[in-house]
């Protein structure tokens, strides 16, 4: 299957060191594989305008309180940015363009257009790969501030950090640092998890060719990143691609030898390679 050129661009920026990556553009390249004829350089200009916007309404006190009060006013009253709390698994929540333009998307959506303006205002801030929810994180004195842009740009204190915990088992909350829940992920992270989001939408709707594109590009950024390559192997296998399922169970097994699903997939595996054989 050749590479469509949204997917070989991303692929190169995505080899790059990750301080290179500019977060929204590679985003937009996600969308793009969609969206074939998106003007990215037209949304990045939308993004440099609510940055300046933001930056009007800020004045002479450049402050880390002010900017994010004034951009919470700006990005969810004035403008109506929100999350989407009625078809969240939409798959146009996931791209960034869409979520520009309609003003609504999930919370690592969101995340990425908060973090974007909050840079371009000077903002310390970085996204946070939280479990279940993505988040933002501002360093600001005298200590660092949790945000949540899905709602609203809702500051969240230690209390209500355990809460949204809650609903995982006892024994993954034990197993979890509080503070390396909190640690700043990188752009390759952050593009990982939009695309995971859309790779698990897609499975789910059956959708086996965008699954495809989506885990590829996964892969673009982990190379040989297990349960990715389990998944792809799953996905050609739905596809009826035979040989490009036992490639990729096989280099599962390799890399994942004492994986609980070791037994399904050498199954599934010994199976595969039985009906190709009978091919023959």
């Amino acid at each position: 299957m050749m590479k469509q050129p949204a997917a070989e661009r991303f692929e190169d920026i995505v080899s790059g060191p990750d301080e290179n990556i500019n977060l929204a553009g590679a985003a937009l390249l996600i969308a793009r594989q969609e969206y074939p004829d998106l003007d990215i350089e037209a949304c990045l200009r939308r993004i440099e305008f609510m940055a300046e916007e933001c930056r009007r309404r800020i004045g002479a006190d450049p402050g880390c309180a002010r900017v994010i009060e004034r951009m919470n006013e700006y990005l969810f009253v004035e403008l109506g940015f929100r999350g989407d709390l009625t078809t969240f698994n939409d798959p146009r929540n996931s791209f960034l363009n869409e979520v520009i333009e309609r003003r609504q998307g999930i919370p690592i959506s969101l995340s990425v257009i908060y973090i974007e303006i909050g840079r371009r205002l000077g903002l310390p801030v970085h996204g946070i790969s939280f479990p279940g929810h993505f988040l933002v994180r501002v360093e600001a004195e005298p200590g660092t501030i949790i945000l949540d842009p899905f709602s609203k740009g809702m500051i969240l204190d230690q209390a209500e950090l355990e809460r949204r915990l809650s609903h995982f088992s006892g024994r993954q909350r034990r197993s979890w640092d509080m503070q390396q829940l909190l640690v700043p992920a990188s752009s390759k992270e952050i593009l990982a998890r939009m695309l995971r989001n859309l790779k698990n939408l897609y499975i789910e709707q059956e959708d086996y060719e965008r699954a495809l594109n989506s885990v590829n590009m996964i892969l673009s950024i982990t190379p040989g990143a297990p349960l990715e390559i389990r998944d792809r192997a799953f996905i050609h296998d739905q596809m009826d691609h035979m040989r490009a399922a036992v490639g990729d169970y096989e280099r599962y097994l390799l890399l994942s030898p004492e994986s609980s699903d070791v037994d399904s997939v050498r199954m599934r595996l010994a199976d595969l390679k039985d009906r190709i054989g009978r091919l023959h």
